[in-house]
């Protein structure tokens, strides 16, 4: 049975390696995600998440099989979305970073459990507005994002994580209470 709990550091090494395996199918053409081994995300990103208390795993039978930081901070990016609900304090918006779930494993629901566990929690902190971001060239997760009611609020150009010529798509979702 899948639970999706706070990380802990002992879990550092796992999510490494399955930041190492997309960023493999990256290489070998078999997703396009848009992330750069050794530049994001890395090992660094996790060890920062960590610290700061918002990195969250998704494990199942024992084994990490997903990652993703939620937070309430929004990149500068965001600034050049065309947000829906750009009336919404800082303060009602959670974000969801850099959901990965082991490309071996994909397909079995930890990314839709991952979206679900994201939207209760900013339930329980009192956030209705969701927001979050993705590679314009990452079609499978603008369709599986789309498929989740999250509307594309805005393509901003933009050197993101350290990545060159990035068209950052902007994510929203606004919850019901």
């Amino acid at each position: 049975m899948a639970i999706i709990r706070p990380a802990a550091a002992h879990g550092l090494a796992r999510i490494e390696e399955i930041y190492d395996a997309i960023h493999t199918a990256e290489e070998a053409g078999n997703v396009s995600i848009g992330w750069v081994r050794g530049v994001y995300p890395t090992e660094s990103f996790a060890n920062k998440a960590l610290a700061a208390g918002d990195l969250f795993v998704l494990e199942d039978g024992g084994k990490i099989c997903a990652t993703a930081r939620i937070n309430q901070e929004q990149v500068p990016e965001y600034a050049g979305g065309d947000w829906l609900y750009s009336d919404a304090s800082d303060d009602e918006i959670m974000v969801l970073h850099t959901l990965v779930v082991d490309p071996q494993i994909a397909g079995h629901g930890y990314g839709r459990a991952f979206v679900a566990f994201y939207e209760q929690y900013a339930k329980k902190h009192g956030c209705p507005y969701l927001r979050m971001d993705t590679n314009a060239i990452n079609t499978a997760a603008r369709r599986f994002y789309a498929k989740l009611g999250f509307r594309e609020s805005g393509i901003v150009g933009c050197t993101f994580n350290g990545i060159p010529g990035v068209r950052l798509v902007c994510l929203e979702k606004k919850l019901d209470f």
